[in-house]
């Protein structure tokens, strides 16, 4: 019993074509019209490898394989399929395909498990359209409320609810999408490296025992307009030279901190954003990541003392904590069954902590996870030439259908 690699690749360059940019990359938001476009596809697939398909509250998608047993917890597998602008074809969607091939596998091989299985293709893992990562399994895991859904806002300043009811969901009803420990025995999701330590080794599969610490802030500095022309240099509250001043030093925490400890400022809005107008606000954002729990809040507190000592003046900062995980450790003895499962298939592996945020980590603090990695062509993702070969995530998906074969009993009927 093997994936089939022609069925993989069809299924991911079908979900590539719904993107809003065209020979671009994809760029795809959760709840856009190419984001309609990919749910829709992914429906129709669970649907005929003979799931039961529903979507809860807030749009994630889940298609269920009845198990003997009713009453026990399901065994849950996929990712996302949301994507950051102009991004890759693989980040999110080769976890989703890897739960199609597995429904399929099972349904071709007249396979029942005794616990049900449950593939998941996720929203708003990225945190692309609202500036919120892993915003669907934080909400499974009863960490998002409807005051924050109507609170976070896109770039054009539509909030999350609007954009879900828009789009046909009920962002009041967010609560009813959490799972409880007792409804899910175990969260396994494939994911591409986007680092270059499989490709380099030569390694085939990669399995994570830790998930990095991150968090996320959002920092509004406010100063005052001004002619660009007119107003003396000594008498400028300007937003974005207090702003500056802060981004210099953020760097150098993560640096000083160690223990692959990184800071990135991605985001930067200037308000008015003319050329001859002294800026009067800046939004900007910080993502902080580390293996080492300490390092982590060493460095958050670092930057946001240095955002606090620039509060002067004139210039007022505000700062938000949308996201805040600490180091995961995933559950060790999946982590032996997959071990075991990649061996006997005859397949190079090697233990590997995750410097990239993954809903494994969310749901870890569910159920029991697993997260396999396949090889990223030169490390590269978040960018339009992010590749896997189609015969590695085929690998990838023989090691988590093997294990998922063994967790949830499954037994072949006539």
């Amino acid at each position: 019993m093997h994936a089939n690699t022609d069925r993989i690749q069809q299924h991911i360059e079908h979900i590539a074509a719904f993107t809003a940019t065209p020979g671009q990359g994809t760029t795809r938001m959760s709840y856009s019209p190419q984001g309609k476009q990919a749910r829709e596809y992914i429906k129709a697939q669970m649907q005929a490898a003979g799931l039961t398909v529903r979507e809860d509250a807030i749009g994630n998608i889940f298609g269920k394989l009845a198990g003997k047993d009713a009453s026990l917890p399901c065994v849950m597998i996929g990712s996302h399929f949301d994507s950051v602008p102009n991004g890759g074809a693989f980040d999110g969607p080769a976890g989703v395909v890897m739960g199609l091939e597995i429904a399929t596998l099972f349904h071709e091989h007249k396979l029942t498990p005794h616990y049900p299985l449950e593939i998941v293709a996720l929203v708003e893992e990225e945190g692309a359209s609202f500036g919120r990562g892993l915003l669907a399994s934080c909400a499974i895991a009863g960490k998002v409320t409807l005051d924050e859904l109507n609170t976070l806002c896109d770039s054009q300043g539509v909030s999350a609810a609007t954009r879900m009811t828009e789009a046909g969901f009920n962002p009041e009803a967010v609560n009813s999408v959490i799972r409880t420990p007792q409804s899910i025995k175990a969260f396994i999701e494939l994911h591409i490296e986007q680092g270059p330590v499989l490709e380099q080794s030569g390694t085939d599969i990669g399995l994570v025992d830790t998930i990095v610490g991150i968090t996320q802030l959002v920092v509004t500095v406010t100063g005052k307009a001004g002619h660009a022309g007119t107003t003396p240099m000594d008498s400028r509250q300007d937003a974005l030279v207090a702003t500056s001043k802060m981004i210099a030093q953020i760097g150098d925490f993560a640096r000083q901190a160690g223990e692959a400890t990184v800071a990135t400022v991605g985001k930067l809005q200037v308000f008015p954003n003319g050329a001859n107008v002294i800026p009067n606000k800046v939004v900007f954002t910080v993502d902080i990541r580390s293996k080492s729990g300490d390092k982590l809040n060493q460095v958050i507190e670092q930057t946001k003392q240095c955002i606090q000592q620039n509060s002067v003046e004139g210039i007022i900062c505000h700062i938000e904590q949308p996201l805040y995980v600490q180091p995961t450790p995933l559950n060790a003895a999946i982590h032996q069954k997959l071990q075991k499962h990649s061996d006997q298939l005859g397949l190079s592996s090697q233990t590997m902590v995750s410097g990239a945020g993954h809903d494994a980590m969310i749901f870890a603090g569910i159920c029991d996870v697993g997260l396999v990695f396949v090889p990223s062509r030169d490390g590269l993702s978040h960018h339009p030439d992010e590749w896997t070969d189609y015969e590695q995530i085929q690998k990838g998906v023989d090691v988590i259908f093997h294990t998922v074969k063994e967790i949830t009993e499954a037994t072949q009927h006539d």
